[in-house]
């Protein structure tokens, strides 16, 4: 896992965007985000079983395995949304890039390889893309049953209260920890 700073440079989506402003897993915490590196699959059903994650799947985002909706596919999960549950992956092969949004609203570029796990809070605005290899196997879990339910970013979102609870959560003393 690499933390940066996304340069906000017209180009492809799936290029680097690095910066040499990288960020700590630390930074990360303090908005909300909880990564992990769990070589081994019982690392993950602990974390897992320690959130009361009960179902999972796999999805494989590439040309090979999607066909000709890859690339709408990938636009797609590019587009800034949030989710109003907990989106938590386990890279099983491959990379790709989470970009999350700071409190100041910044872009924060996640890159993500295998082994690693990453959950994103209900209410943080972010978006997804493949790397310029164009694979990445990832598992995911869920509470319930299996559901992905983006909400697209506009004005009426800063009133959802996952959206409100985010941000509240990140301004109480313990949400600013340092």
């Amino acid at each position: 896992m690499k933390a940066y700073w996304y340069d906000n440079v017209e180009g492809d989506q799936r290029d680097d965007h690095y910066t040499d402003r990288t960020l700590s897993v630390e930074y990360l915490s303090r908005i909300g985000i909880i990564y992990y590196h769990c070589p081994n699959i019982s690392d993950v059903d602990s974390i897992a079983n320690a959130r009361s994650y009960k179902n999972r799947d796999e999805i494989t985002v590439s040309p090979d395995q999607m066909g000709p909706v890859y690339e709408e596919k990938v636009r797609m999960f590019f587009s800034e949304h949030l989710h109003e549950d907990e989106e938590i992956r386990y890279i099983l092969d491959g990379d790709g890039f989470f970009d999350v949004r700071s409190l100041e609203n910044e872009w924060v570029r996640i890159r993500l390889e295998k082994n690693d796990l990453i959950i994103l809070p209900p209410g943080i605005f972010h978006r997804f893309t493949t790397d310029k290899k164009n694979y990445i196997k990832a598992m995911r879990l869920f509470k319930d049953a299996p559901k992905w339910t983006p909400l697209n970013r506009a004005p009426e979102l800063e009133n959802n209260p996952h959206r409100k609870s985010y941000l509240q959560d990140r301004s109480s003393p313990a949400g600013m920890m340092t």
